[in-house]
């Protein structure tokens, strides 16, 4: 605490004012002339002509006028006298480089009045003399006086440091004011690279905050003392205005972030966190005001903010600091100096201090000297922070050794343990064997079951189709012996006939013709083809049924060969001939496919399980009062190099949640023992290994499709 006052009172002591009584020297030094302006009174916005001949000024008593805000512009009237017997020639210097826009009306030659105008609204490579400040020459002829007018618009404060002198004194104080502000700048530079590297090190996100609040404080100085319009955005006069409004506003904001993160307020003081986002939601509206050119709402902002703000982080601070928490100290003595040096530039403007080198920066002196307090300030944290890992390392390190001892204790227990536990799960690992052995050999029986299951299918449709033409050929051998029986008596008895020596020819053909009337034999011999025609029909179908079922079963095929699709889908359908009744429409669309290379046999095994299902589903829906349709087309995926096998129903539909599960293993819909589960399971593997895939779309009461897409060729 007594650190602190003492610091306040040697700020205090430096910028008490001389009390020099300063005076307008012609001889050619440089001096304020501010007390011998003379401000327009009258209302309105007069022009120049009015303000010519207007008696309505009034002078101003201070040497560095302070003229405050002012939405309209301000008239100044300066009168100056040459008492030498010489010309004299004098710069005329505004040195206050934040005014928007300056005009000079100086007398000319011929009498009349001209006007150079000067601002922030045009590039700044027109200047005459390429200084922040605005400059312009004065002429005095010799024993005359002079009248000069001013007019004057700006957005921000509006303070008059005006000075006359000559133009070796006006570049000498040029190259000392250039050499102040570079040392400034050059110091913020070195701050921002060196915490920036910092931060690369150390991840802390302070050091992030502390680069971005110094770099932005930097820009905003150079902006006040019109270093960033003369060098960073000379081309850019929009910005010109705007920039030391956005640069304050973001300056405050990462102010406000750094403190936060600096202070640790999550840990130290978390209800005044709410406070830093409300003055954070206020600087970011004074840069959208600042954008949207309402500059001078957005200074009011800025300046407002910015004076509320400092003071509550001051007093976050200090209330840190006597909490404990030691890196606090550093952030209350150079937020006090700061705000001691910004105490010092206000009292300059108002006039109650002296604008001389020392008031005129007292924001940049006072900026470094915060900037190296807080920068030492986040050395200081860290160090903290590394003593702290070391004191939690070093604790650590004692528990780790306990843990150790306790380890090695406890090991000789955990041995015993070990052991016995070892011997029970050896135990239980026979036992899981056992039943692995177990569960493998009902798998296995499962899977055979449905190998058994679609055998028992597949012989039972055969049987089936075999049966008929079997039947039909069966009970035609009888009346076929009938009718042969009856032809072997026709010619026994027309060779009797022939041979009887008593009966002439025409008695022997009258009786011939009249036995083979009595006998019908023209019928006889249509009887008999009909009956051999059916017996050919007979024996044709059973032997295209044999046929078909070589082709389905492909028994003697456990190798990668080139077979027809088509020709497997329409053995299947033989197959299933029997399970396909008159009520169920079979639609078939075959597409012109190329041989595939495949596993034939198990291919129909797909087919086969497929089409089941789908009559299944067709007879649960519609049972046996008919509309039942299948739906089986083929065809060729050439992007793909593939064929395409789509079969279709209108059946039930598989419901969308159990969609997913159809090719588990023992998953079924159907009632218990209509089915294993292992069907879809087995055809899923099927098509995988043929590396295909299958494709469901189903809709409830509309049916299912099944789409299979096989390559037609297998990768090595």
């Amino acid at each position: 605490m007594k650190s602190w006052f003492l610091l306040i009172c040697l700020f205090i002591i430096a910028c008490l004012p001389s009390r020099a009584q300063l005076t307008v020297d012609h001889s050619g030094q440089r001096q304020l002339i501010g007390h011998q302006l003379e401000r327009y009174t009258g209302v309105g916005n007069p022009a120049f002509s009015a303000i010519l001949s207007s008696s309505d000024f009034q002078t101003l008593d201070n040497e560095v006028p302070n003229l405050g805000t002012s939405a309209d512009a301000i008239w100044l009237r300066l009168p100056i006298k040459n008492s030498s017997d010489q010309d004299l020639d004098f710069l005329l210097e505004i040195a206050y480089p934040l005014l928007d826009e300056v005009e000079l009306y100086s007398l000319s030659e011929n009498g009349s009045y001209q006007s150079i105008k000067l601002g922030e609204h045009q590039n700044f490579s027109i200047r005459k003399y390429k200084v922040p400040n605005y400059v312009f020459d004065i002429h005095l002829p010799r024993q005359s006086e002079r009248v000069f007018f001013l007019h004057i618009k700006s957005t921000e404060q509006i303070i008059l440091p005006i000075y006359l002198s000559s133009k070796r004194l006006f570049v000498r104080t040029m190259n000392n004011d250039s050499l102040i502000s570079g040392i400034y700048i050059g110091i913020v530079f070195i701050m921002a690279i060196y915490n920036l590297f910092l931060f690369f090190s150390v991840r802390e996100r302070g050091y992030l905050y502390y680069v971005l609040y110094v770099l932005c404080a930097g820009i905003t100085q150079m902006g006040i003392k019109g270093y960033s319009f003369q060098y960073l955005w000379p081309a850019w006069p929009y910005f010109a205005t705007k920039g030391p409004i956005i640069f304050g506003c973001l300056s405050g904001l990462c102010a406000l972030l750094f403190a936060d993160s600096f202070l640790q307020l999550q840990k130290n003081a978390p209800r005044s966190r709410r406070i830093i986002i409300i003055f954070i939601v206020l600087f970011s509206i004074g840069i959208i005001l600042a954008l949207s050119n309402l500059a001078q709402p957005a200074f009011f902002v800025m300046q407002g903010v910015t004076g509320a703000g400092s003071l509550f982080v001051l007093y976050l601070s200090f209330r840190v600091m006597i909490g404990g928490y030691r890196p606090a100290k550093y952030f209350v003595y150079g937020w006090t100096i700061l705000l001691l040096g910004s105490v010092v530039f206000l009292l300059k403007d108002y006039g109650i201090l002296n604008y001389n080198n020392f008031t005129s920066n007292a924001v940049q002196i006072a900026s470094v000297i915060e900037m190296a307090l807080l920068s030492f300030g986040l050395a200081y944290g860290i160090n903290i922070l590394k003593q702290e890992k070391e004191a939690s390392r070093l604790r650590e390190l004692a528990i780790s050794l306990e843990n150790e001892r306790l380890i090695r204790e406890q090991n000789v227990v955990l041995e015993q343990k070990v052991n016995e536990r070892t011997h029970e799960l050896e135990e239980s690992n026979a036992s899981l064997q056992m039943t692995l052995t177990h569960l493998k050999e009902a798998q296995s029986q499962l899977v055979e079951s449905e190998k058994m299951a679609s055998l028992g299918q597949l012989t039972a449709g055969v049987a089936h189709e075999i049966n008929n033409p079997i039947n039909f050929v069966s009970s035609n051998v009888a009346p076929l012996k009938r009718d042969i029986g009856m032809i072997l008596d026709t010619l026994d008895e027309i060779e009797r006939i022939a041979f009887t020596p008593q009966l002439s020819d025409e008695e022997k053909q009258s009786r011939i013709k009249k036995f083979k009337d009595e006998l019908d034999l023209d019928y006889l011999k249509t009887e008999i083809d009909f009956l051999l025609k059916g017996m050919h029909d007979g024996a044709h179908r059973t032997a295209e049924i044999v046929k078909s079922l070589r082709i389905f079963s492909r028994v003697d095929e456990d190798t990668l060969k080139y077979a027809n699709i088509n020709e497997g889908i329409a053995s299947t359908l033989v197959i299933l001939n029997s399970l396909i009744s008159s009520t169920i429409e079979v639609e078939k669309k075959y597409g012109q496919l190329p041989m595939v290379e495949c596993h034939a046999g198990k291919l129909n095994q797909v087919f086969l399980n497929i089409i089941t299902n789908a009559i299944y589903a067709i007879n649960k829906k519609f049972g046996a009062s008919g509309g039942g349709k299948l739906w089986i087309e083929t065809g060729i995926i050439e992007e793909q190099s593939s064929i395409y096998v789509k079969i279709a129903d209108n059946g039930v539909g598989i419901p969308k949640n159990i969609q997913e599960r159809i090719f588990e293993p023992f998953f079924t819909t159907k009632e218990v023992g209509e089915g294993t589960g292992l069907g879809m399971s087995i055809a899923y593997n099927t098509i995988t290994k043929h590396h295909g895939k299958i494709i469901v779309e189903s809709e409830i009461g509309a049916g299912t499709a099944f789409t299979l897409h096989i390559p037609i060729q297998q990768k090595n």
